[in-house]
């Protein structure tokens, strides 16, 4: 074992430059090269990437990363290729015609190849990527085998056949959130090996102070949104179940304050969200109103604060979404504004993205009709009559996904309510065994907080092109003092 940690510690610094590893990182990476499929579950911010490209390199095998978003995929392959770890490309929508056909036809050029669930189902690509036989297969966040895949993107749930194709070859499964259950069906749908294993590492960020806040309505939630902005330190990320409501919040905080704020959200283009995404990670930008797809995998690591609008579908999720603020270990925030109703805009989801009884048995008996549909739900309908799922199963999923979704609401709102330990109630719900002591800068379990005392009070801030505009002779005067 000593010789193998030697060999990691002399090739990370010699490809990353560090001196040691983060949480998780030499467990995984001695997982693997000790021939196990591993399932890492390891704390945002500890560089999970690192542990399939250092894998890469000291094995010199091709990398097949299964990834759920364009945009991740694309910082990934710039993260590769500025420490020049080798060939990179991400098989998306966005290469055109030539770039495809000049990737297929050079492909052993390529070390990293990153792909998503949906283009794998394309056969003659497919067939590419099997003939290059793929040395390590990584699914990244992978939590959203059991999260995605019931819902929206069924392809998720055909990863295991996929690897099955490609001859079963060693798997890391990726992830920061998985309770007992999610690990367990991660494992199942990706037809783990009995002598796999599973690095399992704490959800629990002591950094980040969790708070939570019950206001009255909309119109009071709007007024302690802004007032919160204006007290905290920047940058910020502020998370909404409602496209709509990001692009009001995003035109209220220009209206209303010099802070720069961008909506981010599925109705964007491709060019325009990952433009806001650099903006953001540039300091460009101070506040980023999104859906629940910013910021996964984004490198990113002074974001103060993390606010929620809306309430977020299930623990998990919510963990994923706060856990983007404060990797670089200074003093975050996590804050969830509530007030009573909020609730049915995630119960209105649920209803407009899973299919009832009364449509599964129509639909099955007039598949034609599916094609004229733009329904999310019976999109997610077709996938899995065509993946030859029985109307009769699917009665029986998605009712159980229902109330699988009801009960994890049900425990979001527990979490806002509980006059307990918020964090102990989050390491409760990941059932892990040590609770933590509860002290001043953990949690708001009695309804306050200081933000001053937690050193997240910012200092009074003017936006640059505010502050060029009005002031141009002090501005001028300071540049001829520097002549």
């Amino acid at each position: 074992m000593n010789q193998i940690q030697n060999k990691l510690l002399e090739s990370l610094k010699k490809y990353f430059g560090f001196n040691q590893f983060k949480s998780g990182q030499e467990e995984t990476l001695i997982s693997l090269l000790s021939g196990y499929s591993t399932l890492a579950i390891l704390p945002t911010g500890t560089g999970k990437s690192l542990c399939y490209q250092l894998f890469g390199k000291m094995t010199q095998s091709k990398v097949l990363v299964i990834s759920p978003l364009i945009s991740l995929m694309q910082d990934q392959v710039e993260q590769i290729k500025y420490q020049k770890l080798g060939g990179a490309i991400a098989l998306t929508s966005n290469l055109t015609g030539n770039e495809r056909k000049y990737v297929l036809n050079h492909f052993d050029q390529f070390q990293f190849i990153f792909a998503s669930p949906e283009i794998l189902q394309n056969q003659y690509l497919f067939n590419v990527i099997k003939n290059a036989h793929i040395g390590l297969m990584v699914v990244d966040e992978a939590h959203c085998i059991a999260q995605w895949g019931p819902d929206f993107r069924p392809d998720y749930l055909t990863l295991g056949k996929i690897r099955s194709q490609l001859g079963f070859p060693l798997t890391l499964a990726l992830t920061a959130t998985a309770t007992p259950a999610v690990e367990r069906e991660i494992q199942q749908q990706l037809r783990f090996e009995n002598n796999s294993n599973t690095i399992r590492y704490s959800v629990n960020r002591p950094n980040i102070f969790l708070a939570t806040e019950i206001l009255d309505n909309q119109e009071e939630k709007n007024r302690r949104l802004l007032e919160l902005v204006q007290q905290l330190k920047m940058p910020g990320l502020i998370y909404f179940s409602s496209k709509k409501v990001a692009n009001e919040i995003t035109d209220l905080l220009d209206r209303k304050t010099n802070l720069r704020a961008a909506a981010y959200h599925a109705d964007l283009s491709i060019e325009d969200r990952f433009s806001i995404q650099h903006q953001f990670i540039e300091n460009k930008l101070d506040v980023v109103c999104a859906t629940s797809a910013f910021g996964m995998g984004i490198n990113k690591k002074d974001i103060r604060f993390v606010l929620h609008y809306h309430l977020p579908a299930d623990l998990e999720s919510y963990v994923q979404e706060i856990g983007r603020a404060g990797r670089d270990g200074a003093q975050s925030i996590a804050i969830l504004l509530y007030c009573p109703g909020d609730e049915m805009i995630q119960q209105q989801i649920q209803l407009n993205t899973l299919p009832d009884k009364n449509e599964i048995q129509y639909y099955a008996q007039h598949p034609k009709i599916m094609s004229l549909t733009n329904d999310d739900s019976i999109e997610i309908l077709n996938s899995f009559f065509k993946m030859g799922v029985s109307a009769e199963k699917l009665v029986h999923f998605f009712a159980q996904r229902k109330v699988h979704k009801n009960q994890a609401l049900l425990k979001v709102l527990a979490y806002i309510n509980t006059k307990e330990c918020k964090r102990n109630f989050i390491l409760n719900y990941f059932e892990e065994p040590d609770f933590i002591e509860h002290n001043r800068n953990c949690c708001s379990n009695n309804g306050e907080y200081d933000l001053k005392n937690l050193s997240l009070e910012r200092e009074k801030y003017i936006k640059e092109h505010v502050k060029l505009k009005e002031y141009p002779n002090i501005l001028q005067t300071l540049f001829n003092l520097q002549e």
